[in-house]
């Protein structure tokens, strides 16, 4: 079964070179001219990818990935003219994957797109085998399970977007180990990607606010100054 992409810009132009060099990888290719449109048409294909742009009309790009991002964990990249900082962080904050900013070769898009899918399907490889051989990982007050990809603090699930789960995962599996910004892009954003750093300040940001009790006092997720960020626990027996 090929893998469905919608894409939605009210730009025809856009919608119509990025179709074309899309199915030439092998997708499958759907659009839509404005959110709402987004909206209807993934409730009722559930596509693999959505590809939304930020200034679409009826409804924009943050409020469709909002949207969704409340129902599923697909993966969502945003396509955004402005490229301003404060965009890319919202889009970020709203559960976006990844964003292009415009004007962007669609050579660039395509690349983002194997990115991200490679990942989804190969995040086995960010474990070594003794790892896998488990289900989950413990530690006091967090449960990664991983076949299901949710996790629970305290006992209660923590809905994660797919890079978010892929980089706590990353993190957790690798407890003390100090990571670099730039490791973690080529690690769960793979190596393809062209991405900055504000990547992944944000989506560490989120898991913060989202497996930690006080956020600004972090328990598993800690700063190291100077280089970047690592997982601090001892896994539970």
């Amino acid at each position: 079964m090929s893998i469905k992409i919608l894409i939605a810009d009210d730009e025809s132009n856009i919608r119509d070179v990025c179709t074309r060099y899309l199915e030439r990888e092998g997708y499958e290719v759907i659009t839509a001219g404005d959110g709402e449109e987004a909206l209807r048409i993934w409730a009722q294909s559930s596509p693999d990818l959505l590809i939304l742009d930020v200034m679409m009309p009826k409804a924009n790009g943050f409020q469709v990935c909002e949207d969704i991002r409340n129902k599923h964990d697909v993966p969502i990249i945003l396509l955004t003219a402005r490229g301003e900082e404060n965009d890319r962080i919202i889009g970020l904050t709203m559960g976006a994957d990844d964003y292009i900013t415009k004007p962007f070769s669609p050579r660039e898009l395509v690349l983002r797109v194997k990115s991200i899918l490679r990942r989804l399907h190969t995040n086995k490889s960010t474990m070594n085998e003794a790892q896998m051989e488990k289900e989950t990982i413990s530690f006091p007050g967090l449960i990664i399970h991983l076949p299901s990809r949710t996790v629970e603090t305290d006992g209660v699930k923590i809905d994660l977007t797919v890079k978010e789960f892929e980089l706590l995962t990353l993190l957790a599996t690798h407890p003390e180990q100090a990571f670099s910004r730039s490791q973690l892009l080529n690690k769960v954003w793979d190596v393809d990607y062209y991405g900055d750093m504000t990547t992944v300040t944000v989506h560490i940001r989120r898991l913060r606010e989202k497996i930690e009790a006080n956020p600004s006092e972090p328990t598993f997720i800690k700063t190291v100054w100077g280089i970047g960020y690592k997982f601090e626990g001892r896994e539970s027996k």
